[in-house]
Parts: C-alpha cells; sequence; structure tokens
C-alpha cells in the first residue's frame, strides 16, 4: 500500500463557464465565453455554455455526489459576471448568495472549498474597455477579489487568484482558440504582464482581508523532453520549459524578472518598461497549484518562430490526442522544488478524456482508472522524496463544456447525459472513491 501523508486533500475540480450554465440567471452579465461561444465557428458543433451541467440549479446533487464519493476538498471557480455584472461596481448579490450557498453545503458536507477567482471568464464589459491588456486590469481584478474575500474569506481558506494564466494570455490572445480570438502578440505579453500584476493586486487584498487562509496560483505544465541530446535540442526543451510552464509567472515572483530564453527569444514583445512592476508584482505565495495532462517530445527547428517543434511519439494518447507519460509529472513537482522551492504544492488538474459510453447503465473507463492509477503513483513518489505536495485534484467531477472543444470530449469521473442531465458516477469515479478512503494506493 503506498500510503499519502496524513491529511493529505483528496479532491475533484471544475469551472464556472464549464458547468454553470444559466449565463444570465439572477441578473448576471455577460462572458467573453459566452460571446466567443456564440460566435460561429469558434466552438466545435457551435457549442456553447448556455446549459452545460446546470450546476446553477442541481449544485445541491452535484454536492451530494462529492459526498458519496468521500472526496475531501472540492476545486470550483467564481463567474466573475455573476458577481460583478459589468465587472466593477455593483455587486449581484444573488450571483454571489449561489457561492455562499455552496461554501455552506460543502463545509456541512466536510468537504473543503478551494476557490479559483478566475478560470477565463472575464465579463464581457471589461473586455470592452481593452480586458487583460489594459493595464486597469490589475485593479479591476482587485475590486472583484475583495468582494469574494469579503464574503466568502471567514470559510473559504483556499484561494488561487489565476487558473493557467498562460493559457488566457497565449491560447486566447496570441492563438486566438480561446477567448476573447485575439491574435496579437504584443497583446498577449501586454496580457503576461497584467496578469502578474493583477495577481499581486489581490495577493496584498488577501493579506489585508483574509486572516488565516492560504493564496497561490495555479499553472499549466507540459513535459518537455528533447528529441536527442544534441545541445540545440536540449535548448529547445528547456525553451518551452520556461515559456510554457511555471517559470514565465514564478521567475518574476520569485526573483523578479522573465526567464532567460523567454526575454532573449520574446523579450520584445514585452510592455516597455515592465521592470518597474516587478517590486510590486514580487508577493509571497503560500502554495503553487500544478495541472498536468501531458508531455512532449520537442527539437530545434530553424524554420519556427520560437525555433522549436514537436515529434510525435508511438506512445498511448488520450482522445484529446495528448500523449501520456506518467513521469512527466514527477519530473515537474522535482523541477519546482529545485527551482523554487515553493512551501506548498498541489497538483490541482490531473485527467483524462476518453471515449466513454453508458452501457446497461454503467460507465467502465478502465482507461482513466489506468491514467489516474499511474499519475497518482509518481505524486506518491513525489512525497517520498521530500517534495510539499498537499492535496491532488481530479479533473473533473462532471463531465463538461471543454472550450473550443464543446462536447466532444469527456473528463469527468462522473458521466452527464447533456439532454436529460442524468449524472452516473464511472467506474473510475469509484476506483477513486476508494483511494480517498484507503488515503493510498493498493
Amino acid at each position: 500500500m503506498k500510503k499519502f501523508p496524513e491529511g493529505f486533500l483528496w479532491g475533484v475540480a471544475t469551472s464556472s463557464y464549464q458547468i454553470e450554465g444559466s449565463p444570465f440567471a439572477d441578473g448576471a452579465g455577460m462572458s467573453i465565453w459566452h460571446t466567443f461561444s456564440h460566435t460561429p465557428g469558434n466552438v466545435k458543433n457551435g457549442d456553447n455554455g448556455n446549459v452545460a451541467c446546470d450546476h446553477y440549479n442541481r449544485w445541491r446533487e452535484d454536492v451530494e455526489i462529492m459526498k458519496k464519493l468521500g472526496v475531501r476538498a472540492y476545486r470550483f471557480s467564481v463567474s466573475w459576471p455573476r458577481v460583478l455584472p459589468e465587472g466593477t461596481g455593483r455587486v449581484n448579490q444573488k450571483g454571489l448568495d449561489f457561492y455562499d450557498r455552496l461554501v455552506d453545503a460543502l463545509l456541512k458536507n466536510e468537504i473543503v472549498p478551494f476557490v479559483t477567482l478566475y478560470h477565463w471568464d472575464l465579463p464581457f464589459e471589461l473586455q470592452l474597455k481593452g480586458g487583460w491588456a489594459n493595464r486597469e486590469s490589475a485593479w479591476w481584478f482587485g475590486e472583484y477579489a475583495k468582494v469574494l474575500f469579503e464574503r466568502l474569506g471567514d470559510r473559504v481558506k483556499y484561494w488561487a487568484t489565476f487558473n493557467e494564466p498562460w493559457v488566457v494570455a497565449v491560447v486566447g490572445h496570441l492563438f486566438g482558440v480561446h477567448a476573447p480570438g485575439t491574435r496579437d502578440i504584443y497583446v498577449t505579453f501586454h496580457v503576461v504582464h497584467n496578469l502578474l500584476r493583477a495577481h499581486a493586486k489581490a495577493v496584498k487584498i488577501f493579506r489585508d482581508t483574509v486572516k488565516d487562509g492560504k493564496i497561490g496560483l495555479v499553472f499549466n505544465n507540459g513535459a518537455f523532453s528533447p528529441a536527442s541530446e544534441k545541445a540545440e535540442d536540449v535548448l529547445a526543451a528547456k525553451f518551452l520549459h520556461q515559456f510554457n510552464n511555471y517559470p514565465l509567472f514564478l521567475e518574476p515572483i520569485y526573483k523578479g524578472n522573465y526567464p532567460e530564453l523567454v526575454l532573449e527569444r520574446l523579450g520584445e514583445f514585452f510592455p516597455r518598461d515592465y521592470e518597474k512592476d516587478m517590486d510590486e508584482i514580487r508577493q509571497p505565495l503560500d502554495f503553487v497549484g500544478m495541472n498536468y495532462y501531458a508531455g512532449h517530445l520537442v527539437k530545434y527547428d530553424p524554420d519556427s518562430p520560437t525555433k522549436v517543434s514537436f515529434v510525435s511519439r508511438n506512445i498511448p494518447k488520450t482522445e484529446m490526442g495528448w500523449e501520456i507519460e506518467p513521469e512527466g509529472l514527477y519530473r515537474l513537482l522535482k523541477s519546482l522544488k529545485e527551482e523554487y522551492n515553493p512551501s506548498e504544492v498541489y497538483v490541482t488538474e490531473n485527467g483524462a478524456a476518453f471515449k466513454d459510453e453508458v452501457v446497461d447503465g454503467r460507465v467502465h473507463d478502465p482507461e482513466r482508472i489506468e491514467y489516474l492509477k499511474a499519475h497518482i503513483e509518481q505524486v506518491w513518489r513525489a512525497i517520498q522524496d521530500g517534495i510539499p505536495v498537499k492535496g491532488y485534484f481530479v479533473w473533473s467531477l462532471l463531465d463538461n463544456f471543454e472550450w473550443a472543444e464543446g462536447y466532444t470530449k469527456r473528463f469527468g469521473i462522473v458521466y452527464v447525459d447533456f439532454k436529460t442531465q442524468k449524472r452516473i458516477i464511472k467506474s473510475s469515479g469509484y476506483w477513486y472513491s476508494e483511494v480517498v478512503k484507503e488515503n493510498g494506493l493498493k
């Protein structure tokens, strides 16, 4: 038996736009994901989050499912336009009440609430003012964060400012595949910088408002391995680690500047005089959140703008086409400790999409069980090596709206029939429930 430390936080994760539905209920405002998903051509099959998992109405049932599974923590995000319909100013009490009730229900069922302030659904009214490219966005975010800290901070002790800021900046503003759908490299790096400033503002407000909580930041990460031992391939993998993974944001927070290879290759696109904000950005973190899904083999490519390209490997892949490399999670946790030595780390997302089908009222998903088991083993291994991993969250509790993929990819340990909204706990859900109960792997 691979036992985990006493008090290890076993959880499940979701995000507001992916599960809530009811985007305008009770006076909520519009988000950039509402406008983006309703624009033809942006999302597969023209899907959107109008209904999603109808969690806004079915949250009690979902809390009951978590209770049945025995999970100890629930990581969810708050919809900013639900709370501040215009992004700033007027607070929508009914929107705030929704999260208030959810937090109380979780605590009543002995489930720790782990709140993410921003999981990509910026109020559309703020996008009209330039969104994250506007330096004022740091103040907007601070105001929003303060509303939540004051309302929920007496009960919520774990807070993350942003989920995957790299995705917000790069996938949303350079690749244009996510909201707001911009494709501008200069805007992208203004967004990177403003997200850091906004994070720092929220942390400062948190320190003044919530006296005994913890606040951190959550990153997407890939395990980038060089295709050969050639110096140029090794450098290609190092660059992608610095640009795609946690260093892009942790280097400024811990060391006061952007990573060396990022500045070398992309420095011209950063805001002028960005260095003047670095003292403000260097706010200590209580924890680092690590999201991990896949590994990548990379090589030097002189024809690519960043001098890097990916090499496909003949190894198992998920429905997303992502290469399954469990050991990559261990390597990233190890490198995080070596590079920044945070006091606490949480694996805030880990999971996989597979083709799930209901047969005789059940959903058997052995591939997902195998995936989760292999990754949880690597978390255990990291803990044995002295890496302070304090919790692990499966992505996701529910099958949901998978951004640009719409409803075509299922990540849940609970199956959702999107026509009837019926929930069915998958085999992986029951398996994970046993892991939580045993606080370890057999």
